[in-house]
């Protein structure tokens, strides 16, 4: 049994139109909902290292959520430019290549691919839109990445900003 973690990243700004894509900071709610998310989740779930893809905004989001998750912060995390894709099909390929050893991946990406990844491992239209700092846990019936197939998984939890309240 494997387990996938996976949080959109924060909310991003699009206040300067001349910064490439790769380089959008957070926007002030992104700022707001990051480390509000990482105190939520420090609640759930044992610290573990993350995954993250290298756009500016992803990276930022980690950052939040170590600051609302402290014991996050003390531990290694990889940026992976394989990560910055908008597509589910790479994000598969991606996991298929992960070791073995590792039961539990947790990443910090894009959507459309983590929307269409979650519908496409639970084999059914589960999710229609994993909105930005959204989180979901996906338990997976296979013993190697490298089985991952649709249909082999169920959300086993998830976790919106709207939850958490107003701050």
């Amino acid at each position: 049994m494997k387990s996938l973690h996976l949080m959109r990243h924060a909310k991003s700004s699009w206040d300067s139109p001349q910064l490439s894509d790769r380089d959008r900071p957070l926007n002030k709610r992104g700022q707001r909902d990051a480390p509000r998310m990482g105190a939520a989740l420090a609640q759930q779930l044992e610290p573990v290292s993350i995954f993250v893809s290298p756009a500016r905004r992803a990276q930022l989001t980690l950052e939040g959520l170590c600051n609302g998750w402290p014991a996050l912060g003390e531990l290694t995390h990889v940026t992976d430019e394989d990560l910055y894709t908008f597509s589910s099909g790479d994000l598969v390929t991606w996991m298929q290549a992960q070791s073995d050893s590792q039961n539990l991946l947790f990443i910090i990406g894009h959507n459309p691919a983590f929307t269409d990844l979650v519908n496409f491992l639970t084999g059914q239209f589960s999710l229609e839109n994993l909105p930005t700092a959204g989180y979901v846990q996906l338990e997976l019936n296979i013993d190697q990445w490298q089985d991952l197939l649709q249909g082999c998984a169920v959300i086993k939890h998830s976790l919106l900003p709207k939850q958490l309240g107003k701050h």
